[in-house]
């Protein structure tokens, strides 16, 4: 790994988004001329903005290091039952601790906020509800879990969600 090859692959990633050094840098609080720094290979991202990065350019961090989608290791295993199975958790609390309860509310709140969206639709709906499912599925894999392509499988029965997080997975390497 050098410099100047990472500087390289970052600057076609970001072509690649159609963003800016300028974005890039807003995104990850740093300034433009930091991204310029980087595409040059004056200098390397800090391994702290690094997942960060990754997240921005919706890749991984191997590809922006090495040039390669592959990762290389997993932080664990993720099972899409064990998703499916929290989600359904969620919406039990609401049940047992009743849907005024300030801890539920709470969490309930969190998760709209941060996805900008309403998740009670998703108790409701059994495609907002695989909707979720993706999204989690997604999220883990961004964070370096590994998923089985058979779970995927097995537990999407909207070809849809299935078909975008098979092709996610596919960028992890896994296929």
């Amino acid at each position: 790994m050098d410099n100047l090859s990472v500087g390289k692959q970052i600057a076609l990633l970001r072509a690649n988004k159609g963003l800016t050094q300028a974005e890039i840098g807003e995104r990850l609080g740093v300034s433009f001329q930091a991204v310029s720094k980087w595409e040059r290979g004056e200098t390397l991202p800090d391994i702290s903005l690094l997942p960060l990065l990754s997240d921005v350019l919706e890749t991984t961090i191997d590809n922006i290091l090495l040039g390669s989608e592959k990762s290389l290791c997993y932080r664990g295993r993720i099972k899409v039952e064990d998703i499916i199975e929290g989600l359904c958790c969620l919406k039990r609390m609401g049940e047992l601790m009743g849907k005024e309860n300030i801890i539920y509310l709470h969490a309930i709140d969190g998760i709209n906020t941060g996805m900008n969206t309403d998740i009670g639709e998703a108790f409701i709906n059994d495609r907002v509800f695989e909707a979720f499912v993706a999204e989690a599925v997604i999220q883990s894999l961004k964070a370096g879990y590994y998923v089985d392509i058979t779970d995927i499988n097995r537990h999407f029965k909207y070809s849809h969600f299935r078909d975008i997080v098979r092709n996610f997975a596919k960028k992890y390497g896994i296929s």
